[in-house]
């Protein structure tokens, strides 16, 4: 049992919480339980998690996309149920979107690259200002499938697709997680032989292809499991809480 404070006040301190101009409301978004014994990891906040969260016996969520994008306008419909279900559970809801992304040990793109036994070693990804992602090379280039690959079992899911646009043989990596599309130019610009994201979106493939860059898009949800994951073997063993991972894939 530990008081939620100390868990924000920690996850604030570790994420630089208020480092980061992000539409998201990052940081405790729903207040509930003033003490906290499980605390529940998931990607996403919905009605489906929070569902789990509950049977779990979860007294605080933490996810990456969180319920509060810029503010809310009105209490009515989903936000409204949401926000009941949340409120009569009396559980917490603590939200880190690019904090998650770009932190140095437990971010989805540093977590990414070590998926494929790389360290982040240049900041890459520029948006809204901040570099949210990452550039890395092997020692030895490898072959576009076998990287595929080694995603499709790491990650665990068969969304992984390669777009061979450039290279076959690849030394330098760019990761951006999620919707990272906006970032192909930089790729392009800096001359990546490959660029790993979540989702490929119509307008990328077509930028890709013209810039001669070779992109895998290993699903947005897949590529954001990382963070939450390797945030949550850090708060159970500085707090000696129970902890639980809520698995909840879109296939997108």
């Amino acid at each position: 049992m530990v008081e939620r404070e100390k868990v924000v006040a920690f996850l604030d301190e570790y994420l630089s919480i208020n480092s980061f101009p992000d539409k998201s409301r990052n940081g405790l978004q729903v207040e509930g339980k003033e003490e906290v014994e499980k605390i529940a990891f998931a990607v996403d906040a919905c009605m489906d998690t929070f569902v789990k969260a509950r049977a779990l016996g979860a007294d605080m969520l933490i996810v990456h996309h969180g319920l509060i994008w810029g503010g809310i306008e009105y209490v009515r419909g989903l936000v409204q149920k949401r926000l009941k279900f949340l409120l009569e559970n009396e559980m917490n809801l603590y939200a880190a979107h690019l904090p998650l992304d770009v932190h140095l040990e437990v971010g989805n793109n540093a977590q990414l690259l070590k998926l494929l036994g790389l360290e982040p070693e240049e900041p890459f990804g520029e948006y809204n200002g901040i570099s949210i992602g990452y550039i890395s090379e092997f020692e030895k280039p490898k072959p576009l499938p076998l990287v595929a690959q080694i995603l499709v079992e790491k990650l665990k899911t068969e969304y992984v697709k390669a777009y061979e646009f450039g290279v076959n043989e690849i030394k330098s990596v760019a990761v951006v997680s999620g919707r990272g599309g906006f970032a192909i130019p930089e790729a392009i610009e800096r001359g990546v032989d490959l660029f790993i994201t979540g989702e490929f979106l119509h307008d990328d493939y077509h930028a890709a292809k013209e810039g001669r860059l070779t992109v895998i898009a290993a699903g947005h949800y897949a590529t954001e499991t990382l963070g939450v994951k390797a945030l949550m073997s850090v708060l159970r063993e500085k707090f000696e809480v129970k902890t639980a991972f809520i698995d909840n894939p879109t296939g997108l």
